[in-house]
C-alpha cells in the first residue's frame, strides 16, 4: 500500500453529511449548553489541583505569568479551533479535523492523542477530587484511612508522624465511575447537572477571591520569580515556562467543547460561542485566583491535590473554608464529566470510521448515548486514576492537549490556501498571523516539558501506530472505498 493511501483524506462536504448518517446522536444542546461545558471543564484542575504544584515546584508566584502565557497560546488555538468546529459540526474535534486536512495516518495519531489527553485529563482531576472529598470529610470528623487516598507506592505521613504506603486512591476511582454511570443516562441530562455546578464552583471562586483579597500578604509574592535552582525548570524564567506547560492542561476546555459539534443544535453560531466565550471567562479567573491564593500562603506550601483548601484555611473563615471545598469537589466533578464526555465521543467517531472496533460506535437504544465505550473507558480511567501520582497525569495531559492545538491550527492553514472559497460560518481572524502563531506559542511551551513526558507520549503513540497497522488500516471505512 502506498503512503497516498495512509494520506487519503474525507471532504468536508464528506464529512458534512456523515453528520446526519447511520448513527446519530440527538441533537440537545444549545449556546448556553455549550458555554458551560467549557467553563466545566476548564475551570477545575488549574484552579483546584495544578496551581499549587505549579507553583510549589516550577514558577512560584509567576505562576500568574504562567497562566498568561497559557491563555495566549489558547486565545490563538481557540480562534483556529472555532473556525474547524463551526465548519465541520462532528464529534471527533481534533481528529476529525485532521482527517480533512492531513489524511488518515495523521487522524489516527492525533485521534490516539486525544485518548490520551482526555483519559489522563479526567484521572488528574479525580486525584484531586479525591484530595478535595477526604480534606471536606475530615472536617466532618469522617476519616478514610489514608491506604486508600493516594496512589500505589506513595509514602504517607500520618498525623501521628509515622508513615503508611498507599495502596490504592478509592475516592478519585469512585468518582470517575459515578460520572460514567451519569454519561450513560445521557448528555441532556449530563448537561443540565453540569449547568447547575458551573453556577456553583463560579461562584465559590468569586468567593474566594472577594474574602480572601483582604488576607493577602504581599510579602509572599517576594520574589516574585523565585531564583533559578540551576536545573531548568526550576524556578527562574525557564520555571516559567514549564509551569504553563503544566497548567496549560487546564485550559483543555474548550478543546471537549468542540467534541460536542454533533449533538449540538445550531453548531455552525453555538461551536465558536461555547469555544471562545468559556476561554475569555475562565481565564480572567485562573490570573486572579492564581495571583490571590499565592498572596495567601507561600507558595513552597501549595505542593498539595488542594492547594486552594490551603489558602482557605489561612483566610481563617471555618465557614468559608467548607463552602470552597464544597465548590471545589462540585467543581472537578464537572471537570471529570466532561472529559469522560469528550472521550467517549473522540472513541465513537473513530469507529464509525471503522478504526476503532465496532461495538465503540453502538448506541443505547433508549438514552442514544455511546454506552459501550462509556463503560469501558469510563472503567480504565477509574483504575488509572486510583493507581498513578497527579504529577505524572499533568504533564502527559498537557503535551497531549498541545500536540493537539499545533495539528489543528496547521489543519487551518492548510484548508485556507486549499479550499479559500469554502463557506465557513466562522472565520479565523488574521490568517496566517493566528495559525503559526498558535503554533509557535505551543511549541515554545512544549520546550518546557521535561524529556520523560516526551519518552512517555513517544511510547503511547508507538503503541497507537501498532494498533493501526495491525487493526485500523485492514478496517477503515475511507481505504475500503478506496480498494472498490
Amino acid at each position: 500500500m502506498t503512503l497516498s493511501r495512509y494520506l487519503a483524506k474525507k471532504t468536508v462536504a464528506d464529512l458534512q453529511t456523515e453528520a446526519t448518517d447511520g448513527e446519530v446522536l440527538r441533537r440537545s444542546l444549545g449556546p448556553l449548553n455549550l458555554l458551560g461545558l467549557g467553563i466545566g471543564a476548564i475551570i477545575g484542575a488549574g484552579i483546584f489541583v495544578l496551581t499549587g504544584t505549579a507553583a510549589a515546584q516550577y514558577a512560584g508566584p509567576a505562576i500568574v505569568l504562567s497562566f498568561i502565557l497559557g491563555a495566549i497560546a489558547c486565545a490563538f488555538a481557540g480562534l483556529c479551533y472555532a473556525e474547524f468546529a463551526a465548519l465541520i459540526p462532528i464529534a471527533g474535534s481534533a481528529y476529525t479535523y485532521a482527517y480533512a486536512t492531513l489524511g488518515e495516518l495523521f487522524a489516527w495519531i492525533i485521534g490516539w492523542d486525544l485518548i490520551l489527553e482526555y483519559s489522563l485529563g479526567a484521572a488528574t482531576v479525580a486525584v484531586g477530587w479525591s484530595g478535595y472529598i477526604v480534606s471536606f470529610l475530615r472536617d466532618l470528623g469522617i476519616v478514610i484511612p489514608p491506604q486508600l487516598t493516594a496512589a500505589t507506592g506513595t509514602v504517607l505521613t500520618l498525623a501521628d508522624g509515622t508513615t503508611a504506603t498507599a495502596l490504592f486512591n478509592l475516592p478519585a476511582l469512585l468518582g470517575i465511575l459515578a460520572v460514567t454511570a451519569l454519561l450513560v443516562v445521557g448528555v441532556r441530562e449530563s448537561a443540565s447537572l453540569n449547568g447547575i455546578i458551573v453556577i456553583i464552583k463560579v461562584a465559590v471562586i468569586l468567593a474566594f477571591l472577594a474574602f480572601g483579597v483582604s488576607h493577602v500578604d504581599a510579602a509572599n509574592w517576594v520574589p516574585f520569580i523565585p531564583e533559578n535552582t540551576g536545573k531548568f525548570g526550576e524556578y527562574g524564567i525557564s520555571g516559567i515556562l514549564r509551569g504553563a506547560g503544566v497548567i496549560f492542561f487546564a485550559y483543555i476546555g474548550f478543546d471537549a467543547v468542540s467534541t460536542a459539534a454533533q449533538e449540538a443544535k445550531n453548531p455552525q453560531k453555538d461551536m465558536p460561542i461555547g469555544i471562545l466565550g468559556s476561554l475569555f471567562i475562565c481565564t480572567v479567573l485562573y490570573i486572579l485566583v492564581a495571583g490571590v491564593l499565592t498572596g495567601l500562603v507561600p507558595y513552597q506550601s501549595l505542593n498539595v491535590p488542594d492547594p486552594i483548601a490551603v489558602g482557605v484555611d489561612a483566610i481563617g473563615l471555618a465557614w468559608l473554608a467548607a463552602v470552597v471545598k464544597i465548590g471545589a469537589i462540585f467543581g472537578l466533578s464537572s471537570v471529570m464529566l466532561v472529559l469522560t464526555y469528550g472521550q467517549t465521543r473522540i472513541f465513537f467517531t473513530m469507529a464509525q470510521d471503522g478504526l476503532m472496533p465496532a461495538l465503540f460506535k453502538s448506541l443505547h437504544p433508549r438514552f442514544k448515548t455511546p454506552h459501550v465505550a462509556t463503560i469501558m473507558l469510563g472503567t480504565i480511567v477509574g483504575i488509572v486514576a486510583a493507581l498513578t501520582p497527579i504529577s505524572v497525569l499533568g504533564e502527559l495531559v498537557s503535551i497531549g492537549t498541545l500536540f493537539a492545538f499545533i495539528v489543528v491550527c496547521a489543519g487551518v492553514l492548510y484548508l485556507r490556501n486549499a479550499q479559500p472559497d469554502l463557506p465557513r460560518p466562522f472565520r479565523c481572524p488574521l490568517v496566517p498571523f493566528v495559525p503559526i502563531a498558535g503554533i509557535l506559542s505551543c511549541l515554545y511551551l512544549v520546550s518546557g516539558l521535561p524529556w520523560e513526558t516526551w519518552l512517555r507520549l513517544i511510547i503511547w503513540l508507538a503503541i497507537g501506530m501498532v494498533f493501526y497497522f495491525v487493526y485500523g488500516r485492514v478496517n477503515s471505512t475511507l481505504l475500503k472505498k478506496s480498494r472498490v
